[in-house]
């Protein structure tokens, strides 16, 4: 019962991953290309997605909140080992669906901030080739 639990957290929180890469795919890829005018933002791109997978799925699954299910507390002598109901699968489920959507989503904000500091400096380096070059332009 425990490997299909584990087996089951796996596929939601790999499906959960796949499903947010591929919603968040068009504004990151837009993102990176304007920050990143070069052809190596499709690679950043592979990147993030790579990322938000890995980190969706290793938030997903709580290997250590599982380990109830198959050996007793370690720090507790009076511990038992959970047994699996319905009502745990529910939760099991529920909990690994929120927990993916929390480590992706920590991971897209840490990216958004990013990038919105490096659009910052991507703009101010624009705005002073533009003023440098409208002041070397010829006046009529």
């Amino acid at each position: 019962m425990f490997l299909a639990l584990l087996l089951v957290t796996f596929a939601v929180s790999v499906l959960v991953a796949v499903l947010v890469a591929r919603f968040f795919t068009p504004p990151l890829d837009r993102i990176l290309r304007r920050i990143i005018a070069d052809d190596i933002s499709s690679g950043w791109l592979q990147y993030l997605r790579f990322a938000i997978l890995v980190v969706g799925v290793s938030a997903g699954v709580r290997i250590y909140e599982l380990e109830r299910y198959i050996s007793p507390e370690r720090c507790e002598e009076t511990a038992r080992i959970l047994t699996l109901t319905q009502d745990r699968w529910v939760l099991e489920i529920y909990r690994t669906v929120i927990e993916t959507l929390e480590g992706i989503a920590w991971v897209l904000l840490w990216f958004f901030a990013v990038a919105l500091v490096a659009y910052v400096i991507v703009r101010v380096f624009e705005l002073k080739r533009n003023k440098t070059s409208n002041d070397q332009a010829p006046v009529a």
